[in-house]
């Protein structure tokens, strides 16, 4: 089950406010906060293509970057006992920790739906 919206290398957030009977979310990966909503999934569809398109358009008229900037530098924390191993794996394999990592988040990324399935 998908619990995201997918559009133009997009992706939007999808919640549920009982409360208020609407769905909603956010567009991810971009430097502002967009949100939209919909009473159905078709309006909360509609809703998240208009925002995207409405963005993009927004940013081309001010001369602006509409996605995030990413660094490709972040901290992970992980329990001492897999730090240790990782190290491990990456001596047997003459790599660096960093190289080893790098290498399964690729794998990650080119296999995503066989490794989180």
């Amino acid at each position: 089950m998908k619990n995201y919206l997918e559009y133009k290398d997009y992706v939007g957030t999808v919640n549920y406010s009982a409360e208020d009977d609407t769905f909603y979310g956010k567009i991810e990966g971009i430097n502002d906060l967009v949100l939209f909503e919909g009473e159905s999934v078709s309006e909360l569809k509609e809703g998240f293509e208009d925002s995207i398109n409405d963005y993009l358009e927004t940013c081309k008229e001010l001369g602006k970057e509409p996605n995030k900037t990413y660094k490709g530098v972040f901290n992970v924390r992980v329990p001492s006992a897999i730090h240790k191993k990782l190290s491990l794996i990456a001596s047997k394999n003459g790599l660096k920790l960093n190289e080893l990592v790098r290498k399964t988040f690729n794998y990650l990324v080119e296999n995503e739906k066989k490794v989180l399935e």
